[in-house]
């Protein structure tokens, strides 16, 4: 008799990418790559306390290691705003938090998050489907007047079916992006606030936490276990 040869398959099933916004030196955006963030967002909207000139922005953006993703926030800007930014600083991603329609989003040729302040899941799922050319859909708060960085969380039970890479933020911090994560399983999440020591400073230990809980829910649904069907010639044979 043949000795039965157990096979297990380790299936990733999903890894939560974390994108941390409101940079605003070179020191807090590698310390962020060091703490396991894909993305460094630079915020480009004149009336947040993390405003950051298309020139600083820059001078951090050439610093960063490569495999980085460097992203630009903007808030009803002008056209020609949004190009004299692309025009100094490398970007790979646009992201809107304003009032901007689908057109205005597609006219600079970068790949753009579009952000939608969530209400409840009718209005939100009618709005995502208004950018279909976006790389991905970023649900936040929806605080009136306000676009964005409130770190006010929303109910994520009222988050509808996007047929988009989903993006979540608001008041997301290392204690509650676990629940986040498990509840909705988003393909990323963007924290600002809730890795921050003081409003615009940015924290090592917290986004060391934060990153580390992201992580932390991803182990915790990384891997199954599945027997091998052809036990005997220690073949695994796939559903």
């Amino acid at each position: 008799m043949q000795p039965v040869v157990e096979a297990i398959i380790m299936v990733q099933v999903h890894r939560t990418r974390v994108k941390i916004c409101g940079i605003r030196s070179l020191a807090e955006a590698l310390a962020a790559v060091d703490c396991g963030a894909e993305a460094i967002g630079f915020n480009f909207f004149d009336q947040s306390v993390r405003f950051l000139r298309a020139e600083d922005a820059a001078a951090i953006a050439f610093g960063l290691p490569p495999f980085v993703s460097r992203v630009g926030l903007f808030v009803n800007a002008s056209p020609d705003f949004v190009r004299s930014v692309l025009s100094i600083c490398p970007l790979e991603l646009l992201q809107f938090h304003g009032d901007e329609d689908e057109n205005y989003c597609r006219q600079f040729d970068v790949p753009f998050i579009k952000a939608i302040r969530h209400k409840n899941a009718e209005l939100t799922a009618r709005a995502a489907k208004g950018f279909r050319s976006a790389a991905a859909i970023l649900l936040d708060a929806y605080v009136p007047s306000q676009y964005g960085g409130t770190g006010e969380r929303f109910d994520w039970s009222t988050i509808p079916a996007i047929d988009k890479p989903l993006m979540v933020a608001g008041g997301l911090r290392a204690d509650n992006v676990q629940s986040l994560i498990e509840a909705v399983g988003p393909y990323a999440v963007d924290v600002c606030g809730g890795v921050e020591s003081s409003p615009g400073v940015k924290s090592l230990e917290k986004m060391g936490a934060f990153v580390g809980a992201v992580g932390a829910a991803d182990r915790s649904n990384e891997a199954v276990e599945r027997p091998a069907l052809n036990k005997a010639e220690g073949v695994v044979e796939e559903n």
